[in-house]
């Protein structure tokens, strides 16, 4: 496959801010990822790295996020429907913003092995950029729909880093990720909203993978990469903690994409949840 001339995958299209885009891959500093993860990162757009962080890291950060998740959860039963926006009680909860709420999970968001990571893909100046608690629950199993991280929120540079941080073994059978090698470096396409699932940028791409992982163990994934996660089959829940990281400097656009006027730029800088991870290639 050669994702720089295959086609989009039917019913897909470029979004209207995405104009003269060229992929590229951080310097390659070495610090945690060998030439060839490098080089799988730069032509399928992920990858699974086993094993990053200890049993006992997992369970300091389940400690932390399983109270404020059931807060979530208490909520979203007590709500008309059960549904605010696409979490769905029973089904699937979003907790973002964590590292506001827990000093453990700031700290975490700068971890040696995170910052490695940003400085092997990314470059010598890093911002943590959103970081969010995904628990998919296997009362309601269904599926999210295909879409690029960046088709959410559109920022610039479109390019930044997804670490999707299992914390309960993610597996086929429970909702792992699958992703669409490959079409990241035709950056961000346009999304449509599909209620009540979210944005979806197609229907099905020409290939998908699935990567499951266990827990402790991530999928590093660019925030150009379509995928999704399939839906909870099992009795348990599914628990991912999810960091991204942008480059210092990103710009996240408003406005209207089909409108002739350019989109407003924010700065991706609000220094209580978009602080500073690498600086000059020093971890902050």
């Amino acid at each position: 496959m050669n994702p720089t001339t295959d086609p989009l995958p039917a019913g897909a299209a470029l979004h209207p801010w995405n104009r003269a885009f060229a992929w590229q891959v951080g310097s390659g500093a070495g610090r945690i990822l060998d030439a060839a993860q490098r080089r799988q990162f730069d032509e399928r757009g992920y990858l699974v790295l086993e094993g990053l962080f200890t049993a006992a890291e997992v369970e300091q950060l389940l400690a932390e996020i399983d109270p404020i998740e059931q807060q979530v959860e208490e909520i979203l039963r007590a709500t008309d429907g059960g549904r605010l926006l696409i979490m769905e009680s029973g089904a699937i909860t979003f907790c973002t913003h964590l590292v506001q709420r827990s000093p453990l999970l700031r700290q975490f968001a700068r971890h040696p092995k995170l910052a490695d990571l940003c400085a092997d893909l990314i470059g010598d100046d890093v911002n943590l950029y959103w970081d969010q608690a995904v628990y998919k629950k296997p009362e309601k199993p269904r599926r999210f729909p295909w879409h690029q991280d960046n088709g959410y929120t559109f920022v610039e540079p479109q390019q930044y880093l997804t670490c999707w941080l299992a914390l309960t073994d993610a597996t086929v059978e429970n909702g792992c990720p699958w992703v669409a090698p490959g079409l990241h470096r035709l950056g961000t396409l346009r999304h449509t909203y599909v209620d009540p699932l979210g944005f979806e940028c197609f229907e099905e791409p020409g290939e998908k993978v699935a990567a499951p992982v266990r827990a402790g163990g991530a999928v590093v994934f660019s925030s150009l990469t379509p995928h999704l996660t399939g839906p909870n089959t099992t009795a348990a829940v599914r628990k991912a903690y999810i960091l991204q990281y942008a480059p210092a400097g990103a710009l996240r656009l408003e406005g209207d994409p089909d409108a002739s006027a350019p989109p407003r730029t924010v700065a991706c800088d609000d220094p209580e949840r978009q602080f500073a991870v690498l600086r000059g290639g020093v971890r902050v």
